[in-house]
């Protein structure tokens, strides 16, 4: 999968609508092989007043699957958006990330060659975000090539194997080294400097890493530091325990002194 990452007005959906045929390029040609599904704004395409069960099948019916199709698939659909109890109760009854939940189940039966993903993987709350993402890559493995615009670089590390990074409608980078650039790009975001070079690049990284070693032991520290103080203090022994163990596991030097 090709992650695109990048701050607002970087390029990263105006590219994924030209990609997918929704927006025709001012200068330039695009090659496309294959057939795609685009899931770009997942809440669009419904009507309000139907129900859920007469929402899903026009969803169905807009993506081109039969009535026959939508009909063996419904219930996989709707236990996959966990919305049994919902079925006949007015789409316009749904919460915002009921509904989101809906358009990706019915989504995830897309089979094409490409699959374009604009922040679809944030639907839902943390629990379904995690079945969203295993659904995604059971998708991908199957032989799907997959882009995906997420502004959750955890999501771009963990699911991308390239990486193109834009910065108001301008390569900064193509690579197939993720974790390199995802690194640079989050120092990006802190100091604002884009890089210019390879160098740049590893450099950004560098720091970036630093950073974070740096502020997790100064959380570790500062936890150990409350955690010395419930000792010292010996008011409750579980409490004395506990700390004991936090402080055996991060900072087990302090027990020698």
């Amino acid at each position: 999968m090709l992650g695109i990452i990048g701050t607002n007005g970087a390029g990263k959906s105006t590219l994924l609508k030209a990609v997918s045929g929704i927006m025709i390029p001012t200068e330039g040609n695009m090659e496309i092989r294959g057939n795609i599904a685009a899931l770009l704004e997942l809440a669009s395409g419904f009507d309000n007043e139907l129900t859920v069960r007469e929402n899903t099948y026009l969803r169905g019916a807009m993506l081109g699957y039969t009535r026959d199709f939508m009909n063996e698939k419904y219930d996989s659909i709707i236990a996959f958006a966990e919305l049994e109890d919902f079925q006949e109760h007015p789409f316009k009854q749904l919460s915002s990330g009921m509904k989101s939940r809906l358009a990706f189940s019915i989504a995830c039966l897309v089979s094409p060659d490409i699959l374009i993903l604009d922040e679809v993987l944030s639907v839902g709350d943390g629990a379904f975000r995690k079945k969203s993402e295993a659904k995604m890559k059971e998708i991908l493995n199957s032989g799907v090539t997959g882009i995906l615009v997420s502004h959750s670089i955890a999501q771009v590390r963990s699911m991308c194997n390239k990486i193109l990074w834009l910065d108001h409608g301008k390569q900064i980078a193509f690579t197939d080294e993720v974790a390199l650039h995802c690194n640079a790009y989050e120092e990006f975001l802190t100091t604002k400097k884009l890089p210019s070079s390879r160098e740049d690049v590893e450099r950004l990284s560098q720091n970036f890493l630093a950073r974070k070693k740096a502020e997790q032991e100064k959380k570790q520290a500062t936890e150990v530091k409350k955690l010395q103080e419930v000792i010292e203090k010996g008011e409750n022994e579980a409490a004395i325990q506990a700390a004991l163990n936090v402080i055996r596991k991060h900072r087990p030097e302090l027990l020698k002194e």
